[in-house]
C-alpha cells in the first residue's frame, strides 16, 4: 500500500509555491482571457458551456481526495482532526463540483484553460489527500487546539462569504443573458471581488486548521491566482460602468 514520503510532500508543496509566483508575473497586469476579460476579437472556438466545464475541473479536487481514503488500508479514521480536515476539503470540493456549476450562468469556457485546471486540481487534491491521509500526524485533542478551532472559523467564514457572494452574482442575470451588471450587497458593498475574497479567506483557514506546509502553498497560490482577478474586474468595472461606487476596493476591504 502507498506510504508517506515526506521529500514528496516537500517537493509538491514548493513546486506549488513556485507556480503560485508564476501565476502572479503572468496576471498581475495581464488577466486570464475568459469571462469579462475575454478578447471580444476571439471566435469562440473550443469552448464547453459553463456549466460542463467548472463540472469537469473541479470534479478532480473532490475525486481523487476521495479515492486516496477508499485505498488506504486499513481505512483512516483517526484521530478526528484529521478526519474532519479531509471532510473539510472534500466538502469545498462537492460544494464546486456538484452543486455551483449547475446555477451558474456564466459564459462558455476556452478548453485550454479548462485542461490547466484540471491538471491543477489533480495535483493539489493529490496533494492535499495524500498529505492528510497518508502523512498528517494530529494529537487525539487537535480538535480543540487554537489553530483547529481558529482555522475552522476562518475556514467556515470565508466559505460563506464565498457561496453568498456567488449567489448575489448570478441574480444580477436573467436565464439566458451575459452581459455584466454592478453586483450588489453582501461584502460587495466594500469590495469588487467579494467572492474571491471570501475563498482566499477559506483557504488560509484550511491553512490554518491543518498547520501544514501543503495547505499554506496552497492558500498562497489561492492568493496569487485570483488576488490578481479581483483587481482586474475593480478596474473592468471602474472604466466600465460610470456609476461605480468610487469607495469599493479591489479585494480586501478599507486596504486595496
Amino acid at each position: 500500500s502507498m506510504q508517506c514520503v515526506p521529500g514528496l510532500v516537500l517537493a509538491l508543496s514548493s513546486l506549488l509555491g513556485a507556480l503560485a509566483l508564476l501565476q502572479l508575473s503572468l496576471h498581475l497586469r495581464v488577466p486570464s482571457r475568459y469571462g469579462k476579460h475575454e478578447e471580444r476579437l476571439c471566435r469562440p472556438r473550443g469552448r464547453l458551456p459553463a456549466r460542463c466545464a467548472w463540472f469537469l475541473q473541479e470534479l478532480p479536487s473532490f475525486l481523487v481526495p476521495a479515492l486516496l481514503l477508499a485505498l488506504r488500508s486499513p481505512p483512516r479514521l483517526e484521530p478526528l482532526g484529521c478526519r474532519l480536515l479531509c471532510c473539510l476539503f472534500c466538502w469545498h470540493y462537492f460544494y464546486r463540483t456538484f452543486i455551483y456549476p449547475f446555477f451558474t450562468r456564466g459564459r462558455p469556457f476556452p478548453l485550454q484553460l479548462l485542461f490547466f485546471g484540471m491538471l491543477f486540481c489533480i495535483y493539489n487534491g493529490f496533494l492535499q489527500g495524500y498529505y492528510l491521509i497518508y502523512c498528517a500526524e494530529y494529537p487525539n485533542n487537535w480538535c480543540t487546539d487554537i489553530r483547529f478551532t481558529s482555522g475552522l472559523l476562518l475556514f467556515l467564514l470565508g466559505m460563506g462569504i464565498n457561496i453568498h457572494s456567488d449567489l448575489l452574482l448570478r441574480q444580477l442575470r436573467k436565464p439566458g443573458e451575459v452581459i455584466y451588471k454592478i453586483p450588489q450587497g453582501g461584502l460587495f458593498t466594500y469590495v469588487s471581488g467579494a467572492n474571491y475574497f471570501g475563498e482566499i479567506v477559506e483557504w488560509f483557514g484550511f491553512a490554518i486548521a491543518t498547520w501544514s506546509l501543503p495547505a499554506f502553498a496552497f492558500a498562497f497560490f489561492t492568493l496569487c491566482c485570483i488576488g490578481p482577478r479581483a483587481y482586474h474586474h475593480h478596474r473592468y468595472y471602474l472604466k466600465t460602468f460610470t456609476d461605480y461606487p468610487k469607495s469599493r476596493k479591489a479585494l480586501i476591504p478599507f486596504v486595496f
